[in-house]
């Protein structure tokens, strides 16, 4: 008696994974007893079919820069952004430059939207795809700096440039770490500003803090204006002109380029 009650209860769990099995691959089921029958359902409409991405969010390289470059032709893409990669600011270009020519906004780059593209720009040549770097008393910026917003900082000169689109806004001086708390080099972006911020872990005023990378910032220094280059930083970039750097906050943005080489 028991050897039965087992065998029906594995043909119950046998039946029933095949019915399981045959309901997840799209078919209707119906059992009677150990018989099991099939009818397959009918899908109704259409899937959308959307043509192929060539270039997308995310996409980056000199293809992504020439886009860019059309982009910018057209007024629907500022210089700043002409950077080799694909954002935000390039999708909403792209889906503008669609609506423009009555074509799906899909705000990603595929065959028709190019084609489009070179129908209505010409070939971007090599100044607007790689604007020359500004020239201060005849020597060149950082190409880096050329295009967008920057805040292009020389510690060879010890000088840091607002730059916009190529052209020198500012210039004031600027203070560096000293050798154990070095100021980095390399291209970051401001992440964070802080008009009235205030060191935990130097116990430090730093008024007008634009942070670029982890805790060093672009920040006045009263220090720096009371001793100049007698004294070094923790590694942020100290100025000293206080009136310089209360228009610099007001015109830097989140996002903005920070540039910090040597010359």
């Amino acid at each position: 008696m028991r050897g039965l009650i087992i065998r029906k209860a594995l043909s119950t769990l046998i039946v029933g994974g095949v019915i399981a099995t045959l309901l997840s691959s799209g078919t209707t089921v119906t059992a009677s007893g150990s018989d099991v029958k099939t009818v397959p359902f009918e899908v109704s409409g259409e899937l959308p079919i959307y043509p192929r991405a060539l270039w997308k969010n995310g996409s980056s390289g000199t293809n992504v820069r020439k886009v860019e470059a059309r982009l910018v032709q057209l007024k629907l893409l500022e210089k700043k952004y002409l950077d080799d990669d694909f954002g935000t600011m390039t999708r909403s270009a792209v889906k503008k430059f669609q609506k423009s020519q009555g074509i799906p906004g899909l705000g990603y780059v595929d065959q028709n939207t190019l084609d489009q593209l070179a129908k209505v720009t010409h070939v971007p040549t090599q100044a607007e795809l790689y604007p020359p770097a500004p020239v201060v008393n005849g020597k060149k910026l950082d190409a880096r700096c050329a295009t967008g917003v920057a805040l292009c900082i020389d510690k060879t000169t010890r000088k840091l440039r607002y730059v916009v689109d190529g052209v020198v806004k500012m210039q004031m001086d600027v203070r560096f770490g000293a050798v154990k708390t070095a100021t980095r080099e390399g291209s970051f972006t401001v992440g964070w500003k802080s008009r009235n911020h205030v060191s935990k872990l130097y116990d430090s005023k730093m008024p007008y803090a634009m942070f670029f990378s982890g805790g060093q910032a672009v920040h006045y220094s009263s220090d720096f204006a009371a001793r100049g280059y007698n004294g070094a930083s923790h590694g942020c970039v100290n100025v000293r002109d206080l009136a310089k750097i209360k228009v610099l906050f007001d015109e830097v943005q989140v996002g903005d380029k920070v540039i910090v080489y040597r010359s």
